[in-house]
């Protein structure tokens, strides 16, 4: 175990690491399957140590989650924009496009910085905003400052984790992922509790 232990250590704290964290966030903006948050995590607590260095996770972290972000938009505008273009009028499916780009156009900055803290959330809001074409000016705007505050978020929670069980990263590790998906886990709790009272309000009219 020791032996795994000094092999993941040495992995972690190598340059190459910045490269795996931006290449996993990217990816994990359109493929929510990708593990972004634990990655960035896991480097954010062995960073409490002193490599690697906890701005350039934050830094690399934001940047790959920003790219990928709009990697996501442009699928979104690219195949999603056309389809939405060419359903009925007065489709089910056109309906609930006009309904997403009324709710964007409104709210899109602040849709779009929460979604950033949820992993599928994200990837549907991203992809949604591209087909509805939200202005690009603007998606980057509110993008850079969410994936910012994300990687910020992250690379601390593993951070302080490794501060806190400095002489056992697997402790640290485990608390940094178990406190990420309790953010989660209130975000979405937050999200549905909002759209029943939604429902709730409608059904009483």
């Amino acid at each position: 175990m020791e032996s795994v232990l000094d092999l993941f250590h040495d992995t972690v704290t190598s340059p190459w690491v910045y490269l795996v964290i931006l290449v996993v966030t990217a990816v994990d903006a359109f493929f929510p399957a990708v593990p972004g948050e634990t990655v960035v995590i896991t480097a954010g607590v062995f960073a409490a140590g002193g490599e690697p260095h906890i701005v350039a996770v934050i830094a690399t972290a934001a940047l790959g989650a920003l790219v990928g972000d709009h990697i996501s938009y442009g699928i979104g505008r690219g195949g999603g924009a056309h389809r939405v273009a060419r359903l009925p009028a007065e489709s089910r499916r056109r309906t609930g496009s006009e309904w997403a780009r009324r709710a964007v156009d409104r709210r899109g900055g602040m849709i779009l910085m929460t979604s950033r803290y949820v992993p599928g959330g994200r990837t549907a809001v991203t992809l949604t905003m591209g087909a509805v074409r939200y202005p690009l000016r603007c998606f980057l705007l509110f993008d850079a400052f969410a994936t910012s505050t994300w990687g910020t978020y992250c690379a601390l929670l593993g951070y302080f984790g490794g501060l806190a069980f400095e002489r056992d990263p697997i402790k640290a590790l485990l608390a940094g992922v178990g406190l990420s998906l309790a953010v989660t886990g209130l975000v979405e709790s937050a999200r549905w509790l909002r759209r029943r009272a939604r429902r709730r309000a409608v059904a009483r009219r």
